[in-house]
């Protein structure tokens, strides 16, 4: 058995409210258009958990302490007694350090982990001050980073699946459809015990409050959700999804919102970890556990 995690930035459980692009969207945004006191039908039998991102700490929840909960199973708010927006500070990635969940899989003898996403050149010649969440983990774990010839190959995605933005920036790489962009997603994952993807765009445009662009990135996000699940061997394959704050769903407002993200599971393991998720705190020990429970 393995399991597929995709990170979604910046995606909560909102209101029918005329701010929610998800609303719009309809049967379109399936299986992503969750709305409070609602139980949504999920297609292929999937499970939803409705997840605390607040984490017992005052103020809105943060990018760089959400996402350091989400992959380490350490509740990073309540250590720092704030959320941290941004990029992981010192104190974060001393935790994502010691608690990496590709390093956690990988001193419990799971040697088949992977970040599916691809960096450009850029990340490789001139490395950025500040780095996400995601990528102290990997190098936590001593992890090779994907490239773009790795896209090229169909062994990595970009954070914009499409690979839009990298041809906006003079890349030469070929444009993809959602669906092509899951049908190497989902060989990835039959490659590994282990998986992760994120994807960013849906918080960027959260802040940027565009409904038009909202609606664009959702449906392809959507699309893409569902391309995955119909290519994957859901007998085999366990496909979370998660996030670490709200944003999308209330274009209302430019900042996160404290609405609970939905933890979506499909697959052979969803009875599981759906009992055992509560909070991002939740996610990273409920992988590891099932995995060790395998072999």
């Amino acid at each position: 058995m393995s399991i597929l995690l995709i990170f979604i930035d910046g995606l909560g459980i909102g209101t029918r409210s005329r701010h929610n692009p998800l609303l719009q969207l309809g049967e379109a945004a399936m299986p992503l258009g969750i709305f409070e006191d609602e139980e949504p039908v999920l297609f292929g039998d999937g499970r939803l958990v409705r997840t605390d991102a607040c984490l017992g700490v005052a103020g809105r929840p943060q990018s760089a302490s959400g996402q350091t909960t989400i992959l380490t199973g350490v509740n990073a708010p309540a250590m720092l007694g704030h959320h941290k927006q941004g990029f992981p500070n010192a104190a974060l990635r001393d935790i994502i350090n010691r608690h990496s969940i590709f390093l956690q899989l990988q001193q419990a003898g799971v040697t088949r982990v992977a970040f599916a996403n691809a960096y450009s050149p850029r990340f490789f010649d001139k490395r950025p001050r500040w780095v996400s969440a995601s990528t102290v983990a990997v190098e936590a774990a001593e992890m090779k980073f994907r490239t773009l010839d790795d896209l090229g190959a169909g062994q990595a995605l970009y954070h914009d699946f499409t690979n839009g933005l990298l041809i906006e920036a003079g890349h030469r790489v070929e444009p993809r459809t959602p669906e092509q962009a899951a049908a190497t997603l989902a060989v990835i994952a039959r490659q590994h015990r282990f998986t992760l993807y994120e994807y960013f765009l849906t918080d960027r445009v959260g802040h940027l409050q565009d409904m038009a662009g909202a609606l664009i990135i959702l449906t392809n996000l959507a699309r893409f959700v569902r391309a995955l699940l119909a290519r994957v061997d859901l007998d085999h394959l366990t496909v979370m999804l998660t996030s670490d704050h709200g944003n999308v769903e209330d274009l209302g407002i430019r900042n996160h919102t404290r609405n609970p993200v939905p933890t979506l599971v499909w697959g052979p393991a969803r009875e599981q970890l759906a009992r055992r998720v509560r909070s991002l705190a939740d996610i990273t020990p409920a992988i590891v556990e099932s995995i060790k429970e395998e072999g």
